[in-house]
């Protein structure tokens, strides 16, 4: 026996079935009845019997029965004029009343032929509306279980009151599908089996070769996006009609699983677990990871997410980061535990120091997260901000408005804590959000990224943060210009270079983190001393760290740079130094001006100036956080003014540049870019603006009749 597939689990407890066999499966294609499929059938059901399943049948092909045997009686019974005369179509109600018998007759012979016992229940639509006709039938239906009688249902299509019981869909069901689906909800049933003439359900016509069977139907994904074929060659439905019976039913909390009634032993394999046919089930989206889902549907559905989230009160999107922000406190031990075994996998894989420790999530992070998510929650609300209001004319106002730019994905590298300030953004800025973190967080980032999820409301959807967990995923997603709005990477300068080149999307980021310190010659050295070690050992291997140390001639000479650098000796930090620095103070020679060491080490290089400090900077730079220490107040506003970077500190440690320490809540990542945001990015950088104009009736016609007034007014309304 095939092994059980995962997601058909849940079989394992199931007891009761409602099995529904169509007239496409009960009948062969010139209307006789399907003799060796419906001993195949009966067979099936006979087996489960013995092994302790409640089976009861829904059965379609009266009518077809019906009407191939009044076409014979109706062919024996006319003179040879009559059959020169057009031939009226057969009364339905007829068909069903001498097929039921007969069908029925042969049911009762199969079972009998296996020590079994049926029994025949007929109903109709009106039949439903009765509670004391609902509560009888289930009284009914227990009572023949016990005895291990077989059920089988038929709509009583001789006696509906329905005008055209075969295409009139009014009513409590309108087929047999619908009425399966209704008698697993009233009966109580474990599981619903539509059998079909096909495989299950396909993403086209299944007569078409690029049509695919769908093994598990997620509504929020094939809803809308299939294609059928034909009707059934006989019968009312198709697979039209079992899909809406099967959603119906899956969303009610019933399973349900399309297959072939054609292929041997289907209904045994449905209850093995094994993946035959097509699965509908209320949770199945939370059982195929989201690589199971292509590129666009995960964009897509965090695009539809995000906009229900927009229009939610903004204290309820408040409380959602507040809920954040508990649930991980409450996870604590469970997430410290899966970042451990993140570490030591990195440790034993050989990894570099300074990615392990950036791995690593230190004592206290997880509430240090937490406080910043509250911090978020607690902000001013910063959508739809009015920025600017302007009268246009009389009675003809334009607003300007902030706006979330849509849907985010987000690269990064190693730091899991990384993944719940960006989500977290997210969430407070309206944004959707696609996340790919590195390998090498894999268990730290499923842990978070599911305690996140979970703190999301049901009605706004978890599918409005992804976890993209294969890099096969990015290049697809890269392609998606029509759906995601922004790509942030957090990086190494390779990875950012690679998405830079591989995208249409705009792309906000920094490619490397070379930040510089440069001690003027009037500057306080005790202060100089605490902001270098800083800025280098705080932790040295955050882009905001000091890569390169710039000291005044000057301080040669008065021992300011002996100091700067033994220092930073005895934390430990290795020295590399510039052309200049090397050769006056013989240390090993950088092998780059323009290098970023995310780790204890450090270019020390001497200028003559605040001017050549800046030159320096701008040659061998990055743009990202460069800091001057000096007590001269006008050498300082120079370098503030003409250092081109996205954050510049006079006699402060470049570690401040930070999301968090700029009192923005969090930060997606430090932008050098030059448009839309440069810095740390809090939730400001993650929002655009749009135009609302309130008129009363103004038309253009070639501005003749309009007086412009270009008036701006106050903020409020």
């Amino acid at each position: 026996m095939e092994a059980l597939d995962s997601a058909r689990a849940f079989v394992k407890d199931v007891k009761r079935v409602v099995i529904k066999v169509g007239t496409a499966v009960v009948t062969r294609a010139d209307g006789r009845l399907a003799l060796g499929r419906l001993g195949s059938l009966c067979e099936q059901i006979h087996e489960l019997n013995m092994q302790g399943y409640e089976v009861i049948l829904v059965t379609s092909g009266a009518v077809g029965v019906g009407r191939q045997r009044l076409r014979y009686r109706r062919l024996v019974n006319s003179s040879f004029a009559d059959l020169q005369k057009p031939q009226v179509e057969l009364d339905g109600k007829a068909c069903a009343a001498v097929g039921q018998n007969g069908l029925m007759a042969l049911y009762d012979t199969l079972f009998s032929q296996l020590d079994m016992t049926s029994a025949q229940l007929l109903v109709t639509d009106n039949d439903f509306r009765d509670t004391e006709f609902r509560k009888q039938l289930n009284e009914t239906v227990v009572s023949l279980l016990s005895l291990k009688v077989v059920p089988i249902f038929n709509e009583n299509d001789a006696v509906s009151t329905r005008r055209a019981p075969y295409e009139d869909s009014s009513g409590i069901f309108w087929d047999n599908d619908s009425l399966a689906a209704l008698l697993a909800l009233e009966l109580k049933a474990d599981l619903l089996v539509l059998l079909s003439d096909v495989d299950g359900l396909y993403s086209g016509p299944p007569s078409d070769p690029h049509s695919e069977l769908i093994q598990t139907y997620i509504k929020e994904r094939h809803e809308g996006g299939i294609t059928f074929g034909d009707k059934s060659r006989v019968g009312r439905g198709g697979m039209t009609a079992k899909v809406k019976a099967a959603v119906h039913a899956a969303d009610a909390g019933i399973p349900v699983v399309i297959t072939s009634g054609f292929a041997a032993g289907n209904i045994i394999k449905v209850l093995n677990g094994q993946l035959v046919g097509t699965l509908f089930h209320r949770d199945a989206i939370k059982w195929v990871s989201q690589g199971q889902f292509g590129a666009r549907d995960m964009a897509v559905a965090a695009r539809e997410s995000s906009r229900r989230l927009q229009a939610m009160p903004s204290e309820e999107r408040s409380k959602i980061l507040l809920d954040v922000a508990d649930a991980l406190e409450a996870s604590e031990k469970l997430i410290i535990a899966e970042n451990e075994a993140d570490v030591s996998e990195a440790q034993l894989a050989g990894y570099d120091k300074s990615l392990i420790s950036r791995l690593a999530l230190k004592p206290g992070k997880v509430s240090s997260l937490a406080n910043s998510i509250r911090v978020l929650a607690n902000m001013e609300e910063p959508v739809g901000r009015v920025l600017k209001r302007t009268e246009l004319s009389e009675g003809f106002i334009l607003e300007k408005m902030s706006s979330p730019l849509g849907v985010l994905l987000i690269i990064f590298e190693s730091r899991p804590d990384a993944l719940v300030q960006i989500a977290s953004l997210a969430i407070r800025s309206g944004n959707g959000l696609l996340l790919k973190g590195g390998k090498e967080a894999r268990r730290s980032n499923a842990i978070l990224h599911k305690i996140i999820t979970s703190a999301i409301p049901k009605n706004i959807g978890e599918r409005l943060i992804g976890l993209v967990t294969s890099r096969d995923e990015i290049p697809e997603l890269l392609k998606l210009d029509d759906v995601i709005d922004l790509v942030i990477p957090r990086g190494s300068n390779k990875l950012v270079s690679q998405i830079k080149a591989s995208t249409k999307i705009p792309v906000l980021g920094h490619a490397d983190g070379i930040c510089h310190v440069y001690v003027d010659k009037s500057a306080n050295i005790d202060m100089a001393k605490q902001i270098v070690l800083d800025a280098k050992t705080d932790y040295p291997a955050a882009c905001n760290a000091m890569e390169t140390l710039l000291v005044h001639k000057d301080l040669v000479q008065t021992g300011g740079l002996n100091e700067l650098i033994v220092e930073l000796q005895i934390k430990g930090v290795t020295i590399f130094g510039g052309p200049r620095a090397s050769s006056l103070l013989n240390i090993p020679e950088a092998r780059s001006l323009h290098h970023e060491y995310s780790s204890l080490s450090c270019t020390v290089e001497v200028v003559d100036d605040v001017n050549a400090a800046i030159g320096h900077i701008h040659e061998h730079g990055s743009g990202h956080t460069d800091c001057i220490i000096t007590e001269d107040h006008e050498v300082a506003d120079v370098f503030l003014r003409l250092v081109d970077s996205a954050a510049v500190f006079h006699n402060a440690s470049t570690r401040f540049s930070d999301g968090f320490r700029f009192g923005l809540g969090a930060e997606v990542g430090i932008s050098t870019s030059r448009i839309h945001a440069r810095g740390p990015v809090g939730v400001e950088g993650l929002l655009t603006t749009r135009w609302l104009a309130r008129g009363s009736g103004q038309v253009v016609n070639g501005d003749k009749d309009i007086v412009y007034t270009h008036k701006d007014l106050s903020l409020q309304a």
